[in-house]
């Protein structure tokens, strides 16, 4: 029997509990407020809000405030500072550090000691069981897992502490046991260098049985160039000729699955897409024929949800309870049972890292209520509203896909963003693309973007109606590299960093477009 064999076996008990999300979905949930609101009612948030008092959902929904980064900021930097106690219970050394907001650079996410092992590692361990299930003649094990992570660095110099990206986190605190069927070397995996990470990586795993990887689509695909460079060879699969799955997450795998379906020759090949952010580890793919994710309940983490057309109008309340709020202006906020299948949701979540209420900032569409599935549409920052047209990232790899199926092209990297009024004073959305494959026509292309996108987005295409409000959208071409450049310059490279795909400011596209110079 195969070492996957033999290890297969230790994720039975877990594949047969996680049918609870079918059968008690709601139970669960109400468990990981129960357990959430029990463990954090001694602590100062906790006392401030009256947990003690909480004994179902409306309470909780009346005396817990919605809250941003803003509201919590505060907190959080006492927590970096040493102080116990605060958001959540004891003290919390790791922080994940993610993309800013309006007023700083970066946030910093507490990850728990709790949430650490009942979140994040969690369901690491779930993805494999559930790519187990689907697949008996696995053999993952038999090998070595790429997986690609950041780097982080001390926080405030206090004993233990860190601050960086989650994935580095996650390597830095994982089971030594791991390290024996993991590469590349802990050392390596945590440089901060990311040009000469890729470099390590390749070299010191061309030579390895590599099995399954793991990583943002993005950064992973920049080091497979890095091997096959190194290789020689045509095929990734004629490098690693045992891999047999990527657990990929972070961004859509759409405007890449084309290029790792080129690398990987391997109609074997499995893409498990996975949910896991900086503030919590939320959902998997559990059916392979299935693009939606199962939303995972037992995690300690309790969910809610803003439908869109009311997110505005909720974000308005942050930072103030309910019950001290007028009743013409209480936020529509809805817990998991009150979910429907096709509305575009703002995700709050409640965690066992201290996050209460909090505006994630991934925007969700349930598929299904039974079981919950869903898939990632956008953000609730990143869309295209300067017309009215409400244009979200789920409709622009949705409308990419089409172009790039009709002409043949492959998209590599893109954003886009409003030009407001040009000189003929004449409004229209303009898309910067790095091409892998570039179509023989970016007018033909365009055309093609536009109708999928008319056909998906009743808005745009009223907005679109005779070109009186919207003008037929602009294509550039990217040079090759342009992306990469652009996030090197701003610190970004590597890690869970991520090219903001739709913007209502013209800040990104401008100096995205600066740098492409002449082409």
């Amino acid at each position: 029997m195969s070492l996957t064999g033999i290890i297969r076996n230790a994720f039975i008990p877990r594949q047969k509990k996680l049918l609870l999300h079918d059968s008690a979905p709601l139970q669960l949930q109400r468990e990981a407020l129960e357990h959430l609101v029990e463990r954090a009612k001694h602590t100062e948030y906790g006392q401030k809000h009256s947990f003690n008092s909480i004994k179902n959902y409306e309470d909780f929904s009346k005396m817990v405030p919605l809250n941003t980064y803003e509201e919590l900021k505060h907190d959080i930097n006492r927590m970096r500072h040493g102080e116990q106690d605060i958001l959540w219970q004891g003290q919390v050394k790791w922080f994940a550090k993610s993309s800013g907001t309006t007023n700083d650079k970066s946030k910093f996410i507490p990850v728990s000691h709790e949430g650490l092992h009942a979140m994040h590692y969690k369901g690491g361990s779930d993805a494999v069981a559930m790519y187990l299930a689907n697949n008996t003649k696995s053999r993952m094990f038999d090998g070595r897992a790429l997986i690609l992570g950041g780097s982080h660095s001390p926080n405030y110099n206090l004993p233990g502490s860190l601050v960086g990206d989650l994935s580095a986190i996650l390597i830095e605190n994982i089971n030594p046991l791991a390290n024996l069927v993991r590469v590349p070397c802990k050392k390596t995996a945590l440089l901060s260098d990311f040009e000469l990470k890729r470099d390590r990586i390749a070299r010191e795993t061309v030579g390895k049985n590599i099995t399954n990887i793991s990583g943002v689509p993005s950064w992973m695909l920049s080091v497979l160039m890095r091997v096959m460079e190194l290789s020689g060879k045509q095929h990734l699969n004629e490098v690693w000729q045992n891999l047999e799955v990527f657990f990929h997450g972070g961004v859509a795998f759409t405007p890449y699955r084309r290029q790792y379906e080129q690398l990987i020759d391997n109609p074997d090949m499995h893409y498990m897409e996975t949910y896991n952010a900086s503030e919590g580890f939320f959902g998997l793919q559990n059916d392979p024929t299935d693009a939606s994710m199962l939303l995972m309940l037992d995690y300690g983490v309790f969910y809610e949800f803003i439908p869109m057309d009311k997110f505005d109008d909720a974000i308005s309340t942050a930072g103030v309870a309910q019950q001290l709020i007028e009743p013409e202006r209480q936020a529509s906020i809805v817990p998991l049972e009150g979910v429907k299948t096709g509305v575009n949701y703002a995700m709050l979540i409640s965690t066992t890292c201290g996050l209460w209420r909090y505006v994630i900032g991934d925007t969700v569409r349930f598929t299904s209520v039974a079981p919950y599935k869903f898939v990632i549409t956008g953000r609730t920052k990143h869309f295209i509203n300067a017309f009215g047209e409400e244009l979200i990232v789920d409709n622009a790899e949705q409308g990419l896909a089409y172009a790039c199926r009709e002409t043949g092209a492959e998209v590599h990297e893109y954003t886009a963003a409003p030009v407001f009024m040009d000189n003929d004073a004449k409004c229209r959305h303009q898309w910067l693309i790095e091409f892998v494959h570039r179509p023989d026509s970016l007018e033909r292309f365009a055309g093609l973007l536009d109708k999928k996108l008319q056909e998906i987005n009743s808005d745009y295409e009223a907005k679109r109606y005779k070109d009186i409000t919207l003008q037929h959208p602009e294509v550039i071409c990217a040079r090759k590299g342009l992306f990469e450049d652009w996030m090197k310059l701003r610190g970004k490279l590597g890690g869970q960093n991520k090219v903001p795909r739709l913007s209502n400011s013209r800040t990104h596209i401008e100096q995205l477009v600066a740098m492409n110079g002449s082409e």
